[in-house]
């Protein structure tokens, strides 16, 4: 009888440990999210919020003083906006396009053992995480150079290749086996060929994950947008166009007169939400799409590399 109850009774403390490191898992799982969802929704609260009401009483994730006064001034000349848009738009879906390619390609040269400059090629990328050339021979190189001032593609350029995103796709085309390669050159077909036909459709993961870096950095792009794009060239990138609305507002309130109501209330804070809520949408709506491959491909790279 011993021998027979002995079964059941590990069978019920292997079901019991497994069940309690799953809820341990999903409550701080839970409380993570939580703590990532709260802050957006105070920032969308705050951003329909009176700012006579902010002053008052803070922020709050339910406005106490509904009001669309940031959102109207943000969008008070639409066609500056809608052309912000498409620009961010156009510089993100053709920089994530050639800059996923490229990336793609050297990781995949990176790892090919019959590569003869694979090593001292890697030293030099791995180089630049390190030390840089600074700013004024970067803006030498774009300006005089290059003679991009003014140009969409002095913001479109350094952005393509990043040495860590490099580094995160060499690790992974790591874990393919070469054999793939070798069999496939057997066959007669040629690198390219094998690049585009064999290792891009096995790096799914990858492609993602990284596409969706390039993607971010060129959505969230003003750095370089404000150094080569004078105020001469009509349609800015996003960003760099709601930091000069929260600059200007900024400037109004604070030198406007003692008398002047209608410039010292001037919705500043809630601004500031409002503009973090018109960059942030977009990219909250495409996430969901790659999440499943986002987190497979920064896994598999962590591991394999």
């Amino acid at each position: 009888m011993e021998k027979s109850l002995a079964p059941p009774v590990k069978r019920i403390r292997r079901d019991a440990t497994e069940f309690t490191v799953q809820f341990v898992g999903y409550v701080f799982i839970g409380l993570f999210a939580l703590c990532c969802v709260l802050p957006f929704l105070l920032v969308l609260g705050t951003s329909f919020t009176a700012e006579s009401s902010i002053k008052l009483s803070g922020f709050n994730f339910w406005p106490k003083e509904f009001s669309t006064f940031a959102y109207r001034i943000v969008f008070e000349n639409p066609g500056l906006i809608i052309g912000s848009y498409v620009v961010t738009m156009a510089l993100t879906i053709v920089g994530t396009a050639i800059g996923l390619f490229l990336v793609a390609m050297t990781g995949y040269c990176l790892q090919r053992p019959d590569f003869q400059y694979r090593n001292g090629i890697s030293f030099f990328i791995y180089f630049t995480t390190l030390f840089s050339g600074g700013l004024v021979p970067f803006y030498l190189l774009i300006t005089q150079y290059l003679s991009l001032k003014d140009n969409y593609l002095a913001v479109l350029l350094p952005g393509l290749l990043t040495p860590f995103l490099i580094i995160m796709m060499k690790s992974f085309v790591r874990s393919i086996p070469h054999a793939i390669t070798e069999s496939a050159k057997i066959d007669g077909a040629g690198d390219f060929t094998i690049f585009l036909k064999l290792i891009l459709p096995m790096t799914t993961p990858a492609l993602a994950t990284i596409g969706l870096f390039i993607a971010l950095g060129y959505w969230n792009e003003w750095y370089n947008s404000m150094l080569f794009l004078s105020p001469d060239v009509k349609y800015r990138p996003l960003q760099l166009f709601l930091y000069n609305v929260i600059t200007s507002a900024d400037f109004i309130k604070n030198s406007s007169a003692a008398s002047n109501v209608q410039l010292r209330d001037v919705p500043l804070e809630s601004m500031k939400m409002a503009t973090a809520i018109v960059a942030t949408g977009p990219v909250i709506l495409f996430y969901p799409f790659v999440q499943r491959y986002f987190i497979k491909g920064i896994t598999v790279g962590a591991v394999k590399g």
